[in-house]
């Protein structure tokens, strides 16, 4: 490795809930970067519940919250030790580590210096134990400068993904946020609505899976065109960039205010939610980039065989050309690992004191640097 590159470690724990990816990357002075090495781990069960119930409020929060925190520290720490230990790597080598935390809060739609966000971790427990400096605390720079503080990645996206195509990247995890990169250098991008989240939280009521696995499950029922219009015509699918939401607006309490009213199999509900995820992505892909030539999927949505072919069938109702549609497979990242990459970067440009938002994206009143630092 020249001394212009340097070694980065991102921790992502998105939406879903379903556990840690960590990804060892290697950047270079203009913020190229290549995966070298990954690594997961699942949630303890216990870990999981805490963090799903701290998303809706609840009696002693804060104590449940701190010890959250703690506990996820200690689980991002393990998996940084498996990374190190599959890589031949001392703590040494690694200039830092970019953590997301877990997203608790996020209401970026309140008045200016009333909006927050808040993603769970103790930063200074996980520098301790791995002895790495540690960058966290992506998202509330943006915000203090009226932006929204998400989607964050898009700037990595445009680092990453830039041609000379007008070319889009969706990130299907817990939620969908799509990111235009238009082929005279323009990058935009915006939440778009619900990715895995919805899916992941009626298939976990009605059954007790975590997912629907291939959207098997989904593939069982029929959609309902009646319920798929009631939710679309939800106002969060009209409003006009920047937006971003998260689990503040879409969950399970959500999808029971609209499917109240008919008495649905429980299959067909899973199956118009899939439905949901692909036209509400694609219509907000149509709507804001008609000229797109080039999809890229990402996130743990990329590995829904069903709601992959499902994009494919549909687009041809959005498109009058032909849209390309693939992974970042083929672009030689794994799906799952993009946004384990993106936060790496992002502690890469911290470190660079380089600034990592988009105003066009977040709606900040202008660039600035992201994270807080927990020197080792």
């Amino acid at each position: 490795m020249n001394q212009s590159e340097s070694l980065y470690i991102g921790l992502m724990s998105g939406t879903s809930l379903d556990g840690i990816d960590a990804v060892l990357a290697k950047i270079d002075a203009q913020g190229s970067t290549k995966l070298i090495g990954a690594a997961s781990k699942p949630f303890s069960p216990e870990l999981r519940q805490a963090l799903l119930e701290l998303q809706t409020p609840g009696s002693n929060e804060i104590a449940r919250e701190n010890q959250a925190a703690n506990a996820l520290a200690l689980a991002y720490a393990d998996v940084v030790k498996q990374l190190l230990a599959q890589t031949k790597l001392s703590h040494e080598d690694i200039s830092a580590i970019g953590a997301h935390g877990q997203t608790i809060r996020h209401q970026a739609d309140l008045a200016l210096h009333l909006a927050y966000t808040h993603q769970t971790l103790n930063p200074a427990l996980l520098a301790e134990l791995t002895g790495i400096d540690v960058i966290a605390d992506f998202r509330s720079r943006d915000i203090a400068a009226g932006g929204h503080g998400a989607p964050l990645v898009p700037a990595f996206h445009a680092q990453q993904f830039s041609c000379n195509e007008n070319v889009a990247v969706l990130n299907l995890g817990g939620i969908a946020n799509l990111t235009l990169l238009h082929k005279d250098g323009k990058v935009s991008g915006f939440d778009c609505g619900p990715a895995n989240i919805l899916m992941d939280a009626w298939i976990a009521d009605q059954q007790g899976h975590e997912f629907d696995k291939d959207g098997v499950w989904a593939l069982q029922g029929k959609p309902n065109q009646a319920l798929l219009d009631r939710m679309l015509s939800d106002p969060f699918f009209g409003k006009a960039p920047p937006k971003s939401t998260g689990r503040d607006e879409f969950h399970l309490e959500w999808l029971r205010k609209y499917i109240a009213a008919d008495n649905i199999n429980s299959e067909d509900i899973q199956a118009t939610l899939l439905h949901l995820t692909a036209c509400s992505s694609l219509e907000a892909l149509a709507h804001h980039a008609p000229l797109t030539q080039k999809l890229i999927v990402c996130g743990g949505g990329a590995k829904n065989n069903a709601l992959m072919n499902l994009l494919k069938v549909k687009a041809g109702e959005f498109f009058k050309h032909p849209l390309e549609i693939t992974t970042s497979k083929s672009s030689g990242i794994d799906p799952q690992l993009v946004e384990g990459l993106a936060f790496a970067w992002l502690a890469w440009a911290h470190k660079q004191k380089r600034p990592a938002n988009l105003p066009a994206v977040t709606g900040a009143k202008g660039p600035r640097i992201l994270g807080a630092c927990y020197p080792a």
